[in-house]
């Protein structure tokens, strides 16, 4: 599956004013960026997804442009699909990548 690379490139940006220099890896059939070795966020078709951690996970799904992750086996807990309605806005796109930056910090390094 192919990834928004303007989406990818948007999500580079917020997280180099930052100051994050993450590693980049294919995966889930997107582009994902590693902070300290752990997946905070990426990008998968048009959507964004972050990696915010169960209890902030459930509340962020009561937005509209919020989903759950779901790999096929039922939803991943801790991990949301933001549509593009979402991330229309860098404001938009920044608060969600921020609230999976301040969510990997809380992760060991790998």
């Amino acid at each position: 599956m192919a990834f928004d690379q303007e989406l990818a490139g948007r999500v580079r940006a917020v997280l180099a004013a930052a100051g994050q220099a993450p590693a980049e890896k294919k995966m889930f059939g997107g582009l994902s960026f590693l902070i300290a070795g752990n997946m905070c966020c990426g990008v998968t078709g048009e959507d964004l997804l972050v990696r915010l951690g169960a209890e902030t996970a459930d509340s962020a799904l009561a937005g509209a442009a919020a989903r759950p992750f779901d790999m096929g086996r039922g939803p991943s807990p801790g991990w949301v699909l933001i549509g593009p309605g979402g991330t229309a806005t860098d404001q938009d796109l920044t608060g969600w990548v921020q609230q999976a930056l301040a969510f990997a910090a809380t992760l060991p390094a790998k």
